[in-house]
């Protein structure tokens, strides 16, 4: 990872440009007269909520956007005597 240095006034004039690169994966050091004071990283992607997560994957190519309509899922295959229950059971059991 990248880091970059800046003065607190610069940081505060650039702010908008320094949060873009920031999105790019580079760290920025805040300094007050030369001295580190503060540091702005990139948020690690399990701490962001769901939806933006789903949604820089879309940004990535990692995954497909979902249609507007939303996607038609086939009905569930029913299996006679809970059959499924017991495969279920039996593979947690083994």
């Amino acid at each position: 990872m990248q880091s970059i240095s800046v003065g607190i006034r610069e940081a505060k004039i650039n702010l908008s440009k320094l949060l873009k690169s920031v999105q790019k994966g580079r760290e920025i050091i805040i300094t007050d007269r030369g001295k580190p004071v503060g540091k702005i990283i990139p948020v690690a992607a399990v701490s962001l909520p769901l939806t933006d997560r789903v949604n820089e994957m879309e940004r990535q190519g990692w995954i497909e956007p979902r249609n507007k309509k939303g996607r038609e899922l086939h009905p569930p295959i029913l299996l006679p005597d809970e059959l499924a229950k017991k495969y279920l059971e039996k593979e947690r059991n083994s």
